[in-house]
C-alpha cells in the first residue's frame, strides 16, 4: 500500500483499522493480543491526551497492561514545564533500551517535550530505540505513524509546529467511569516569561460548545457524574470564537444536562475571569466550590517581570469579589519561588498573599529556567541556599494556614464521590469532596463512583480522615 504524506492522510478511523487487521491475524497465528502501557507525566491536559492514544491503541486491538507487564509498545507522555521532569523521562526511556533490543518493545515519545526541536534531535541521537516520535498537535496522527513503522521498520519523527483545527470524535478509553477530563480549550495566548506551554501547545482553540456538551451527554449516559472542563486558560474560552462570556453559558448550558452532578475546572487566569463567571458559579449548583486560581507572585515588579498582567492589588480584590459570592469556596493556586530577580522584599509580597487569600490548598514550585522563554535569558542572582530557605519558609506557612482550615471540618459530615480504595492504605475508602478535599474513610459496602455521607474524625493539611460512608439516596 502508498504511504500518504499526512498534510492529505486518510482519516484516523481508517489506519486504525489496517493495524487492527494486522493485529488480529497476529493474534489467530500466535493465540496472543498484542500488549500496550502508558506512562504520562504532567498536567491533566496530557492525562486527557493519554486517554485518547489509549482509545486509538484499543482500537487498533491492543491491550493495556500496568506495572511491570511486558508490552509491546510503551507510550511516554511527556512534560516540559520543569526540568526535573524532562530529566525523570530521560531516565525512565534510558531504561529500556535493553528491553527494547532483546524483545522488540516499540518506544513512542510524544508530548510537550517533543515539541522542542533540541530534544527531537537528543532523542534521535541518543536514544534510538525511540521508534516513533510525534507532538502535541498530532495526536490524532499515532495509527498512521505507526503503520508506516510496523510496515516500513524504519525510525518515524513527525512532529507539527501548529495546528488549527480540532479533531473530534478521536477514540477514548477512560480511565474512570466516574469522572471524565472534558478539554474545552487547547493552547495559550498568554506568554507568560517563565512558561513553555504556548510554545508547545500553541494559540488558543475553543471546542465548539455543540461538541463538547454532545461529548458531556455521552458521558451521563454511561454512568459519569463528574467532569472537569480543561484548558491552560479556561476563563478565555471562546474568545477566538468572537463569542463573550461563552465559558459562563457553557456552565449554565451543564448545568442543564441530567446525571451530571458535579462540574470542576482548572485552570483559570485572574486576569480574565469575568463577572458572569462568577455568578455562573455562583447559580449553578453542580459547579463545585473550589477554584484553583494561580498568582505565582506577589510582588507587582516580578509580575510584570513574568507577564502575568495583573497587580497584587487586582489578585486580592478578585478573591474579595469571589468570597463574597461564594463565602465557602475553597482556593487553591500555584507560586513561584526564586524568579531571577526575586528579592527579600518581594518575597515578603508573596507571603502577605497567602496570608490574606488563606489557601485552602498550593502547588508550590522552584523556579525552573526553560529552554525558548523570555526568564531564562535572566540572570539569577539569588543563592540557590535562599531561594531554598524561602520555599520552606513558604510551604511552613502554606501547611499551617491549610492545617487550620481543614481542622474546621472535624466532627461535620461531608458529601463524598468514592474515588475506590485509598492508595496510601487499601483498607480504607478514598474520594473527595465537593471543594475538592481529599477523604480516607472506613465503610462497609461502598463502591467506586458511589455519592456517601462521612463524618469527618481527624483532619490535616492535606486530607480528611471519616467514618460511616452512608450512601445517598
Amino acid at each position: 500500500m502508498k504511504i500518504k504524506n499526512s498534510e492529505n492522510s486518510l482519516v484516523t478511523s481508517e489506519w486504525v483499522e489496517y493495524i487492527r487487521n494486522i493485529n488480529t491475524e497476529y493474534a489467530l497465528s500466535t493465540g496472543r493480543t498484542k500488549k500496550f502501557k502508558l506512562d504520562v507525566f504532567g498536567c491533566q491536559m496530557n492525562e486527557r491526551d493519554s486517554e485518547t492514544i489509549a482509545g486509538m491503541l484499543t482500537d487498533m486491538g491492543y491491550e493495556e497492561v500496568f506495572g511491570d507487564d511486558y508490552a509491546d509498545i510503551i507510550v511516554f507522555v511527556t512534560c516540559c514545564v520543569r526540568e526535573n521532569a524532562e530529566e525523570k523521562i530521560y531516565g525512565h526511556i534510558g531504561a529500556l533500551s535493553k528491553e527494547c533490543e532483546e524483545k522488540g518493545t516499540i518506544i513512542v515519545a510524544c508530548g510537550c517535550m517533543m515539541q522542542q526541536p533540541h530534544v527531537v534531535e537528543k532523542i534521535k541521537n541518543s536514544y534510538r530505540h525511540v521508534k516513533i516520535v510525534f507532538g502535541t498537535h498530532n495526536v490524532h496522527t499515532f495509527p498512521e505513524l505507526l503503520y508506516r513503522y510496523i510496515t516500513q521498520k524504519k525510525r518515524v519523527f513527525e512532529v507539527w509546529e501548529k495546528e488549527d483545527r480540532i479533531i473530534e470524535d478521536l477514540p477514548v478509553k477512560r480511565t474512570e467511569k466516574h469522572k471524565a477530563w472534558i478539554s474545552i480549550i487547547l493552547g495559550c495566548n498568554n506568554f507568560c516569561t517563565y512558561c513553555i506551554v504556548p510554545h508547545v501547545r500553541g494559540r488558543e482553540r475553543s471546542r465548539k460548545m455543540e461538541d463538547i456538551l454532545a461529548e458531556i451527554r455521552e458521558l451521563a449516559q454511561d454512568g459519569c457524574k463528574e467532569i472537569t472542563l480543561l484548558g491552560q486558560n479556561v476563563n478565555s474560552y471562546g474568545n477566538d470564537l468572537g463569542e463573550k462570556d461563552l465559558f459562563a453559558k457553557l456552565l449554565y448550558a451543564i448545568e442543564e444536562i441530567d446525571g451530571i452532578k458535579r462540574v470542576r475546572f482548572t485552570t483559570s487566569h485572574p486576569k480574565d475571569l469575568s463577572d458572569s463567571l462568577i455568578d455562573a458559579m455562583k447559580n449553578c449548583k453542580k459547579v463545585c466550590n473550589h477554584l484553583h486560581l494561580p498568582f505565582q507572585a506577589g510582588s507587582n515588579r516580578i509580575l510584570k517581570l513574568m507577564n502575568r498582567k495583573y497587580t497584587k492589588e487586582h489578585y486580592l480584590a478578585l478573591v474579595e469579589k469571589i468570597k463574597a459570592a461564594i463565602p465557602d469556596i475553597a482556593l487553591s493556586t500555584d507560586i513561584i519561588v526564586g524568579f531571577p530577580g526575586e528579592t527579600e522584599e518581594d518575597f515578603e509580597e508573596t507571603l502577605d498573599v497567602v496570608r490574606k487569600v488563606q489557601f485552602d490548598s498550593a502547588f508550590m514550585f522552584i523556579y525552573s529556567p526553560r529552554k525558548g522563554t523570555p526568564a531564562a535569558k535572566l540572570e539569577q542572582t539569588t543563592p540557590s541556599e535562599v531561594i531554598g530557605q524561602r520555599f520552606k519558609r513558604l510551604a511552613d506557612l502554606q501547611t499551617e494556614i491549610a492545617t487550620s482550615l481543614a481542622k474546621r471540618f472535624e466532627g461535620k459530615t461531608v458529601e463524598v464521590l468514592v474515588d475506590g480504595p485509598s492508595k496510601q492504605n487499601p483498607e480504607m475508602m478514598s474520594g473527595r469532596t465537593r471543594d475538592n478535599r481529599l477523604v480516607n474513610f472506613k465503610a462497609e459496602g461502598v463502591e467506586k463512583g458511589a455519592f456517601v455521607d462521612v463524618e469527618i474524625i481527624r483532619a490535616g493539611a492535606f486530607w480528611l480522615e471519616g467514618r460511616g460512608g452512608k450512601k445517598r439516596g
